[in-house]
């Protein structure tokens, strides 16, 4: 078989800390938690040891950083923005609780995931519900806590409307209009030109009911023109709607906005020479995530911003101009760096001599991206048992090898990695696999207790001034249900 160049990172010891094999083709980026947490590996063993495996590991200090990052640039282009954390990217409270921390809104598309806003102690005003399926009851919910509403169709609106006419809440309803862009026609998301205007119309005949707020908007993808496309589209709407006697104040341009997960000269090299041979099952994924993009989430809000708008003004300098904030609903890339999932090595199987599969105490249910089609384009980091323990390696298994990682359940498409790996020594029983920045999608977005597993345990990880780390629970809340 070929030698592959792609693969699992491996930690070897050298002097008082581990250094990350240069091997590797798409090792992960590690920022400060993530690397300091990569770089204390007795800790993880300690951590698996008393927490299990899968682990889900959740560096909430995160989230804070890439907060200010974001605020940094909109100071750059003096334009007010609401920033609401897309709480559907995993079920961490921790993280919740790091947004209100930071000031920053919650984006909620389910009864439970306001409660846990609301438990992290938000301002009920800074949630924004989305969503095209809204419950009765969390419709109910919503306006009692006054929070932001995105309406997705006519028949939401009219529904919104009979809840307000019974409940009758001391204020009105607080509304935007989640716009269809013309490049989106064939989604079942959002509202068509001619849905829009007749909601719009029916809000201007309700202010007594309604608040109207703005428009909101959330595309599929992670570039930046087809959001600037589509505030190009609403502007016409905006006149319309200042027309009418409406005062919209906010354009909510959703997510999308991408993480960086490797560097980018490393994962188009390796987009550009992979093929079939360098998947167990000799196909190649049909799409990826863009795991190592040429931009950032602050540098695509920099090019966002300052793309052209109307009238030769930057969308940046329109927003300026009519008094209009940004909304934005980052999810992944507010969740960047911010987790890693630890899997403990079950038993390591020969399938010839150049090529191993892996088992590991967890599935792919924790991390999922095989289970649509594609793959998580990150390498593991190989972490031995055996060094961390201060016993030598068997030099009968030290030889490198190669191989892919599967759960395991009884299932033959539990596969983690797809992905041939190249490890510089052969794993063991007990060594650990972590992957790095599993927050957005990945580590808890499919899991189950199938086969009776247990659910995967989930801590938060924190550090003082000292360099101290603080542990703590973060699922203690999942099996209270206070809607019951």
């Amino acid at each position: 078989m070929t030698q592959m160049d792609c693969g699992a990172l491996r930690l070897a010891a050298k002097g008082p800390g581990f250094q990350v094999s240069n091997r590797a083709a798409l090792q992960p980026i590690l920022e400060d938690e993530a690397g300091r947490l990569i770089s204390s590996p007795q800790a993880l063993f300690d951590m698996t040891l008393a927490y299990g495996s899968p682990l889900n590991i959740v560096l909430p200090q995160a989230l804070g950083r890439n907060a200010d990052k974001f605020r940094a640039v909109l100071r750059r282009h003096d334009v007010q923005c609401g920033i609401f954390y897309g709480a559907k990217v995993n079920k961490s409270p921790a993280l919740v609780r790091a947004a209100v921390d930071a000031g920053v809104g919650v984006d909620v598309s389910s009864l439970y995931e306001m409660r846990d806003a609301l438990r992290a102690a938000i301002d009920p005003t800074r949630l924004c519900a989305t969503g095209p399926a809204k419950t009765r009851v969390f419709h109910m919910a919503l306006i009692a806590n006054a929070a932001l509403i995105s309406v997705d169709s006519v028949e939401e609106l009219a529904d919104l409307e009979a809840v307000a006419r019974e409940i009758a809440p001391s204020r009105p309803v607080r509304v935007l209009l989640r716009y269809r862009p013309r490049s989106q026609r064939a989604s079942r998301f959002g509202m068509s030109e001619d849905a829009l205007r007749h909601c719009l119309d029916r809000l201007a005949h309700a202010r007594g009911a309604f608040s109207f707020e703005g428009f909101h908007f959330h595309l599929g993808g992670y570039d930046y023109e087809s959001r600037a496309q589509a505030v190009r589209e609403l502007i016409r709407f905006i006149d319309s709607a200042r027309t009418g006697g409406l005062d919209p104040k906010m354009i909510d341009i959703g997510g999308g906005l991408p993480a960086r997960y490797v560097q980018h000269e490393a994962y188009e090299a390796f987009l550009e020479r992979q093929h079939g041979g360098h998947y167990r099952n000799g196909k190649v994924p049909a799409s990826f995530y863009p795991y190592g993009g040429a931009i950032g989430a602050d540098e695509w809000l920099d090019r966002f911003l300052a793309s052209p708008c109307v009238d030769g003004r930057s969308i940046a300098t329109y927003l300026n101009a009519n008094a209009l904030t940004l909304a934005i609903e980052p999810g992944r890339s507010l969740a960047d760096q911010s987790a890693v999932s630890v899997f403990r090595i079950a038993r390591v199987k020969s399938l010839s001599a150049e090529e191993v599969v892996v088992f590991v105490e967890g599935s792919s249910f924790s991390a999922c991206e095989t289970w649509f089609g594609s793959e998580f384009l990150v390498d593991p980091i190989h972490i031995p048992a055996c060094e961390v323990e201060g016993v030598g390696a068997d030099a009968s298994t030290s030889a490198p090898t190669r191989g892919w990682i599967a759960g395991h359940s009884c299932l033959d498409e539990d596969v983690v990695t797809n992905r041939l790996l190249h490890f510089v020594s052969r794993p063991k029983p007990g060594d650990l696999l972590v992957y790095a920045n599993t927050a957005g999608y990945q580590m808890d977005l499919l899991e189950n207790a199938f086969h009776r597993h247990p659910l995967p345990r989930r801590i938060s990880v924190t550090y003082d001034a000292t360099g101290g780390m603080d542990i703590s629970p973060d699922d203690r809340m999942e099996k209270w249900n206070d809607f019951d």
